[in-house]
């Protein structure tokens, strides 16, 4: 393609609200081009880039027996008013109506959709497992976007969705999609991991998210250094084996702490360490309260929390509601005698407090000397904190360390979260109606694009993995005016196409400065530029992801391309 005749607008300066690199580069680059907040038009270089992404991913897909469909972004409201999720999704579902005044959603996921489709058609067990995936937008109407197509109102997503008649072939096709996945990454070349996560608003049981590392990341990691264990944050075990002190337990102390509040006011006051402090907190879990102990080094985890009371919703109880419960403030509770009826669950590292501090359920004072079961019952003990860096990895091997990551994927077993409200169902073998067991698989497509500019780039603009890249060879006239530079361009640009290289030629009457400049924004993996020793045949070659510069005779170049391209 010749630079003069595509769409490249490229900028020399930084847009004030670009946050980040790849927000930054990929405006300034001239591959994307915002319409409105959260919403952005893909240029012709963008769209190569999403090209090439979509074809490895449908590779990947088709490997693995999924079958690719396209289905509609609005959707009728009675399919989500099935699923209930009309309801309990939230104000990022865009609703509208038409004419008739008949009420629509654009498609923030499709399982209502692919559960609808697949109800209709698929009514026996001999026509499962079924696979179907889209490359498709998705409207969500996020309160602030930002971070550029990090976190958009309209994007591209590819979803997969799974059908099954056993949770063995579910299990299967997951593990079938796990390593589809990690293929899929590898071969984008991004530095990612696979986390165990949280299901969300898609619901279901066992899922894994896959995170590009990057600083900017709005997930933390939580990763072994020693093995392949990693887990977003919300969703990372703690290794339970605490040392108990070994010391004789000693008799309940109340003592005064007079504005002392929070857990290192307490603890300074008392000159103890936080680790000996039992933090209590009451969470509202649904329609019910709940006491909740932790050590006072450590957090709650509000997921784990939710997952292990089985609610749906869970939030701190209100002051008001302590105080009613109680008799005194948030900063006072403690687990000693607490209200009769009133379920107490501990995270396990409570259980090896010995002379504890805690809380005496009245402003203004502190127990010292507390120890569980001796001086307060717990229900149960239960992995509730959040996991830290230097603790001992879940599965034994090493210590955990945190790393920043950007959601690329996410898989899911929905189980029948979607069939049964929707009486999605098929007759097995005897005859009886079951529903199906689903599985769901997500990746963000227009994601992977901003991922692929965070980790690939420098202070001179995007570095393009080769596999990715828009164009292979950035082909530079230096003056366009000089016949024999234009004459060795124009043959060199024809030559590479019959070998069938994409060629981004720059033909631009404009300075050689701005050409480098440009460049190395746009960050083609290799640049030959015709300049002053045309005449002799010669060609000036740049290498992007290294900066070396070399020289190669006319007649060595498609040689010399094809060991560079077919090396990674």
């Amino acid at each position: 393609m010749k630079q003069s005749l595509t769409f490249m607008p490229t900028m020399r300066q930084v847009p004030s609200d670009a946050d980040i690199i790849s927000h930054q580069l990929l405006l300034r680059a001239g591959f994307i081009r915002q319409n409105t907040s959260g919403v952005y038009s893909f240029l012709p270089l963008g769209k190569k880039v999403l090209q090439k992404i979509e074809k490895i991913i449908r590779e990947e897909m088709e490997a693995i027996d999924a079958v690719e469909v396209f289905m509609p972004a609005l959707q009728q409201a009675e399919l989500w008013q099935e699923t209930g999720r009309w309801y309990s999704y939230g104000p990022e579902l865009f609703r509208l109506k038409d004419r008739h005044d008949r009420e629509f959603v654009l498609g923030a996921t499709h399982e209502e959709v692919i559960t609808s489709l697949v109800r209709d058609e698929v009514k026996s067990y001999k026509k499962l497992p079924l696979t179907m995936f889209q490359i498709q937008t998705k409207f969500r109407d996020e309160q602030r976007p930002r971070f550029g197509l990090l976190r958009g109102r309209e994007f591209i997503m590819k979803d997969a969705y799974s059908f099954h008649a056993t949770e063995e072939s579910l299990d299967e096709k997951y593990e079938d999609m796990k390593r589809a996945y990690m293929n899929i990454f590898t071969r984008l070349g991004l530095d990612f991991r696979a986390v165990i996560a949280d299901g969300g608003t898609i619901g279901g049981t066992d899922t894994h998210e896959f995170m590009a590392l990057s600083d900017i990341g709005e997930d933390t990691i939580a990763y072994s250094d020693s093995s392949s264990y990693a887990a977003n944050i919300e969703m990372a075990e703690v290794n339970i084996s605490y040392i108990k002190k070994d010391e004789p337990l000693k008799e309940v102390e109340k003592v005064a702490t007079p504005d002392q509040k929070t857990i290192d006011e307490v603890a300074t006051y008392l000159e103890i360490e936080t680790d000996q402090l039992i933090k209590t907190l009451i969470f509202r879990a649904d329609d019910e309260h709940v006491a909740v102990l932790c050590r006072g080094d450590h957090e709650i985890n509000a997921i784990k929390l939710k997952n292990t009371l089985g609610a749906t919703e869970i939030e701190l109880a209100a002051e008001r509601d302590v105080q009613s419960l109680l008799a005194c403030a948030v900063g006072s509770i403690g687990p000693v005698k607490l209200p009769v009826g009133l379920h107490v669950i501990a995270d396990h590292a409570v259980a090896a407090v010995v002379n504890g501090v805690c809380g005496a359920n009245e402003d203004g004072f502190h127990l010292k000397n507390v120890n569980p079961e001796r001086d307060f019952a717990v229900d149960s003990y239960e992995d509730l904190r959040f996991i830290r860096e230097g603790d001992v990895s879940p599965d034994g091997n090493g210590t955990i360390k945190f790393a920043k990551g950007i959601e690329v994927g996410h898989i899911f077993k929905l189980g029948t979260t979607y069939s049964e409200p929707m009486e999605g169902t098929f007759l097995d073998e005897n005859g009886k109606a079951k529903p199906y067991i689903m599985g769901c698989y997500g990746i963000g497509v227009s994601r992977i694009l901003a991922a692929v500019a965070e980790q690939f780039n420098d202070e001179n603009g995007l570095k393009w993995p080769k596999n990715l890249s828009p164009y292979d060879v950035h082909l530079i006239s230096v003056n366009v005016k000089d016949d024999i530079q234009k004459e060795l361009a124009d043959e060199l640009y024809s030559v590479l196409k019959s070998y069938r290289y994409e060629v981004l030629y720059d033909d631009r009457p404009e300075r050689a400065g701005v050409k480098f400049a440009d460049s190395d924004l746009i960050g083609l993996p290799i640049r030959l530029t015709v300049g002053k020793k045309a005449s002799e045949g010669i060609v000036e070659v740049k290498f992007r992801q290294t900066g070396e510069t070399t020289e190669w005779q006319k007649e060595e170049i498609t040689e010399k391309l094809q060991g560079f391209f077919s090396t990674q």
